[in-house]
C-alpha cells in the first residue's frame, strides 16, 4: 500500500488524473492525501469534488481556505469574486450532498503510524500538536454539527492576530481558521502577518518569518504536510513538506509519497494557466 500527499489542486481534475496515472495509483490499495484547496480558480472544480468523494475511506481531504470560501457561498448569501470559478459547483444536482461531504472534512489530519501530519497551511509555533488537533476540532465541531451559518458569516478578516488562551467565541474560530488555512508569515511575537505572500527570498519585510523557521515542538517531533504557498519552492524545509506548486497557474501538481522511510517526490507539469 502506498500513501502519497497531493498539493493544491484548485478544480486541475486533468493534472490529478495525469499525476494519478504516472504513480501507478492502485485505487483499491493506495490512499491519498489531499492538502486542501480542492476547488476554485481552475475550471473542473466539481469533478474533483466528486472523484475525492468517490475514493472513501482511501482519501483524507483537510480543508483549504478555497474549500471554506465555497461552502460559504453555498450556505450564505456572500458575493463570489469576479475570478472565482465555483458556480457549477453551487448549481450542481448534487451541491448538497457534496457540501455536506465537504464540510465534514477536518482542518489538521495526524497519522501517528506514519509520523505525519497534513495540514492546509501550518501550525502555529505556540501551539503543541496535542494542542493544534483539539483546537482545530473546535472549528471541526462547529463545522459538522454546530451552528456552521454564523461560521460562515463570520469567518472573514484578520483579527485576532495573535493567540491567547482566552479567546472566545467567533474571534477564537476565526484565529485557529487563519492558521490552519491562510496562515504564511509572522512576526517575532507571533503575531499573523496575512498582507506578506511571497517567497521568503523575495520578501521585502524583513519583519516576518515563514511559520515553520519557529523552534516549536508540533514540528520538531512531527513531520507536517502543507500546501497553500504557491510562491514558495515546493521541498523540505526541516520537518515540513511544502507541495503547493501552483497547478493551476501553469506550475506542476506535486506528490510525496509518505510510506516509506524517505519521502520521495513526485512532480507533475500542469497545462497551462487560467
Amino acid at each position: 500500500m502506498a500513501v502519497y500527499v497531493i498539493g493544491d489542486l484548485q478544480g486541475c481534475y486533468d493534472d490529478l488524473q495525469k499525476l494519478l496515472s504516472e504513480l501507478d495509483f492502485d485505487i483499491v490499495k493506495d490512499h491519498l492525501w489531499f492538502a486542501g484547496d480542492l476547488v476554485n480558480r481552475g475550471s473542473d472544480s466539481l469533478q474533483i469534488l466528486r472523484f475525492v468523494k468517490s475514493l472513501g475511506d482511501r482519501a483524507v481531504t483537510v480543508l483549504g481556505n478555497h474549500d471554506l470560501h465555497l461552502l460559504a457561498a453555498f450556505y450564505t448569501d456572500i458575493q463570489l469574486k469576479s475570478n472565482d470559478t465555483l458556480d457549477m459547483v453551487l448549481n450542481a444536482p448534487d451541491s448538497e450532498e457534496l457540501m455536506h461531504w465537504l464540510r465534514c472534512r477536518p482542518l489538521l489530519h495526524h497519522d501517528i503510524d506514519l509520523n505525519f501530519s497534513l495540514v492546509h497551511a501550518g501550525i502555529y509555533p505556540g501551539w503543541h500538536m496535542s494542542e493544534a488537533k483539539a483546537l482545530a476540532g473546535e472549528v471541526e465541531a462547529v463545522l459538522q454539527t454546530g451552528d456552521y451559518l454564523s461560521f460562515f458569516q463570520n469567518m472573514y478578516g484578520n483579527e485576532p492576530s495573535i493567540w491567547s488562551d482566552d479567546l472566545q467565541g467567533m474571534d477564537r474560530l476565526r484565529f485557529i481558521t487563519n492558521v490552519l488555512t491562510r496562515m504564511r508569515y509572522l512576526t517575532g511575537n507571533l503575531t499573523l502577518d496575512m498582507t506578506a505572500k511571497g517567497a521568503p527570498s523575495k520578501l521585502k519585510n524583513t519583519n516576518v518569518i515563514p511559520w515553520f523557521e519557529f523552534k516549536q515542538s508540533a514540528i520538531k517531533f512531527n513531520r507536517v504536510a502543507f500546501g497553500h504557498w504557491s510562491t514558495l519552492l515546493t521541498g523540505q524545509y526541516g520537518n515540513c513538506f511544502a507541495l503547493d506548486s501552483g497547478c493551476v497557474w501553469g506550475g506542476h501538481l506535486t506528490a510525496l509519497r509518505i510510506d516509506k522511510k524517505s519521502p520521495r517526490w513526485f512532480r507533475h507539469p500542469c497545462r497551462q494557466a487560467v
